[in-house]
């Protein structure tokens, strides 16, 4: 099915709809919710996922796993997407945060599939042998490394949000203690407990969240790593390829070249 509405098959006695839609550069979609466990897939552009738990960009070539029930905010940026809409019952995958996949070569093309799928299918047909088949592809497919954790804290999360907004490696953990007027000690074990991260770990995070969508956008090397706060283009390289498995030009340029189901990781 293609850019139809949720809302129009939804009711469908079936434990898995695929739907896949078109968006016009930089819409956003508001908070919302849905019934039904969703895996979002964007086959081309950038999309931004805000919950109550955390942001998560989700580069071309990737997915993110969005549990039934959870509230969701999401800007697409040039995205074309393939979206499975799954009943909860069904067994997928075990946690109730959403999660950046990635979508290995075989899933891309059982998604591309599923958009010939109508909505009242053949349970033991082609159709839902495929469902099914996709179902046990996303069961396994592993996480990706780009999301930042929010506390529940309030004045914390006020800082997180803050950050996540304008995010620099420079910054430092002694003045987020100053300003939540506690010790670096005490600091550092509250944001621990709080979003289960180091917060040189969740800084860095939110930083290569913010570095995939700059270069996607077209900023150079350069640009990307004095604005993010980096002593250089080369100590910001050797971050994001650690993290990330290829440096920011050759990853933007495999994703480029390889197409969706590709992704370097």
């Amino acid at each position: 099915m293609l850019n139809i509405p949720l809302a129009s098959v939804d009711a469908v006695a079936r434990p898995v709809l695929a739907i896949g839609t078109d968006y016009p550069p930089d819409t956003l979609l508001p908070t919302h919710v849905h019934r039904r466990a969703q895996f979002l897939y964007g086959m081309s552009g950038l999309m931004e996922v805000q919950t109550q738990d955390g942001s998560w960009v989700i580069p071309p070539g990737s997915g993110v796993w969005i549990p039934a029930g959870k509230p969701h905010q999401v800007l697409m940026r040039g995205v074309s997407t393939r979206s499975l809409y799954i009943e909860p019952a069904q067994p997928v995958r075990d946690t109730s945060q959403c999660q950046a996949l990635v979508v290995s070569p075989l899933l891309h093309h059982l998604l591309l599939a599923t958009a010939h799928v109508p909505a009242l299918y053949e349970t033991h047909g082609r159709d839902g042998h495929l469902i099914q088949l996709v179902l046990h592809e996303l069961r396994s497919a592993p996480s990706l490394a780009l999301f930042a954790p929010l506390p529940n804290d309030p004045r914390l999360a006020e800082l997180c949000r803050n950050f996540l907004r304008q995010p620099r490696i420079d910054t430092s953990a002694e003045s987020w203690a100053s300003a939540l007027h506690c010790s670096a000690r005490t600091f550092s074990r509250l944001f621990r407990q709080q979003t289960g991260l180091s917060f040189g770990t969740w800084r860095q995070q939110a930083c290569l969240m913010a570095a995939v969508t700059r270069l996607a956008a077209g900023a150079s090397v350069t640009r990307v790593a004095l604005e993010l706060g980096y002593d250089s283009p080369s100590a910001f390289s050797s971050m994001f390829h650690r993290q990330l498995g290829a440096p920011p030009s050759v990853y933007l340029a495999t994703l480029d070249q390889c197409g969706p189901g590709h992704a370097v990781v």
